[in-house]
C-alpha cells in the first residue's frame, strides 16, 4: 500500500512537472517597439499592424509591445538603443539614421523627389532596399521603409510665399546634417534642437519657423502656437523600421518570417493612414484660421541644382546614391 502510495506521489509530481515545462514553453517572446509620434500618427497605425500580425501569424507566442510619443526616449537614443541591443525595434525618421549611416544624407536633399508616390516608390524599391543593407555595419537591421513625410515649413508669424524669403529664417530641424546643410544652402538660420524643446520655442519666439507634415503639425499641437503653413514641399523624408540584430538572431527562421510579413503589412497600412490623415490634417488647419500659403513653388526650384551641387561637396558620400536616384528618376 506504501509502495502505491509513493508510485502514486512521483507520478504527481512529474505530471505537475510537465506542465510546468509546457507552461514555460509556452511563454511569448516579447520585443519591444517605440516611436516618438502620437497614437493618430502613422508611425502608430504601422508600429499597430505590425504588433498585431506579428501575434496573429505566430499564434500568440511573440507579442509586441508598442512604446509610442516618445515613451523610451527620443529618436538617436532609441536608435542606439536598438544598435546595443537593449531596445529590440524602432520606427524612425531618417534625419536621426544620418548621425549613423551618412548615406542616408541623400533624403534629405530639397526637391529631390517629385511627389510622395515618387519617394515611397524609391524608398521601397531596390535603391531602398540596398540602402537598409548599410545599416548592418552599424549593427542596425533595417526592415523596411513606411510612408515618406513631406516637410512643410511652419512660423510663428513670417510668411514664406517664394525662396527668398527663406534668407535669415531661423529655423528649427532635426538633428541630422543633410537637413542642417540643406536649410543653410536655401538661405536659412537652421537650428537643431530636441523635438520636445519645439513648441516652446515656437511660443517664446527662440525660432522663427519648423518644417513638418500636416498631420504632424496637428497631433502634436503646433497648430496652436503658429500663424502660417506654407506648402513648400522641400523634402520627402524618409521613415523606417529598425531592429535590433542580436534580437533578429535569436528567432528561428519562422519568427525571422513572421517579422518580415508584418512590415510588409505595416509599410501598407502606415501609407494608407499617412494620406489620409494628410488630407484631413489640412483641412483641420485651414479651419483653425491658419494662413495655408501656396509659395512659388519654381522660386524654390530654381535653388536646386545649386543646392544640390552645394550638398554633393560637403557630403561626398552621397554622391553613388544621389546618381542612382535621379537616374532611376528619369526612366
Amino acid at each position: 500500500m506504501k509502495s502505491s502510495s509513493l508510485f502514486v506521489s512521483a507520478g504527481l509530481a512529474l505530471s505537475l512537472l510537465s506542465v510546468g515545462i509546457s507552461a514555460h514553453a509556452q511563454k511569448p517572446i516579447e520585443l519591444s517597439l517605440g516611436h516618438v509620434l502620437t497614437l493618430e500618427s502613422h508611425y502608430h497605425a504601422a508600429a499597430k499592424t505590425f504588433a498585431d500580425t506579428v501575434e496573429a501569424r505566430s499564434k500568440g507566442t511573440m507579442k509586441i509591445n508598442l512604446f509610442p510619443a516618445g515613451q523610451l526616449g527620443g529618436e538617436v537614443k532609441m536608435i542606439q538603443a536598438v544598435r546595443t541591443g537593449t531596445q529590440d525595434l524602432v520606427i524612425t525618421g531618417g534625419g536621426p539614421v544620418e548621425n549613423t549611416a551618412r548615406d542616408f544624407s541623400v533624403y534629405s536633399f530639397p526637391y529631390l523627389f517629385n511627389d510622395l508616390d515618387h519617394a515611397n516608390s524609391v524608398m521601397q524599391g531596390p535603391i531602398g532596399q540596398e540602402m537598409l543593407g548599410l545599416l548592418s555595419k552599424s549593427n542596425i537591421l533595417g526592415l523596411g521603409f513606411i510612408s515618406a513625410i513631406e516637410r512643410n515649413i511652419f512660423t510663428n508669424g513670417k510668411r514664406i510665399t517664394k525662396a527668398s524669403d527663406m534668407n535669415g529664417l531661423k529655423i528649427r530641424v532635426i538633428q541630422g546634417q543633410g537637413f542642417v546643410k540643406t536649410y543653410e544652402a536655401l538661405g536659412a538660420q537652421p537650428t537643431p534642437m530636441a523635438y520636445a524643446e519645439l513648441y516652446t520655442a515656437l511660443q517664446n519666439g527662440a525660432v522663427d519657423a519648423a518644417e513638418n507634415s500636416p498631420d504632424v503639425f496637428v497631433q502634436d499641437k503646433f497648430i496652436e502656437v503658429s500663424k502660417t503653413y506654407t506648402m513648400a514641399r522641400v523634402m520627402y523624408m524618409p521613415a523606417m523600421i529598425l531592429m535590433s540584430p542580436a534580437r533578429y538572431d535569436r528567432l528561428t527562421a519562422e519568427q525571422k518570417q513572421i517579422i518580415r510579413d508584418a512590415t510588409a503589412a505595416a509599410i501598407g497600412a502606415a501609407e494608407v493612414h499617412y494620406k489620409k490623415a494628410y488630407t484631413e490634417s489640412l483641412q483641420i488647419i485651414k479651419n483653425r484660421g491658419i494662413e495655408v500659403i501656396e509659395p512659388d513653388l519654381a522660386s524654390f526650384h530654381a535653388t536646386r541644382e545649386s543646392v544640390h551641387a552645394s550638398l554633393l561637396n560637403s557630403m561626398p558620400q552621397t554622391r553613388p546614391w544621389y546618381e542612382k536616384i535621379t537616374a532611376a528618376s528619369k526612366k
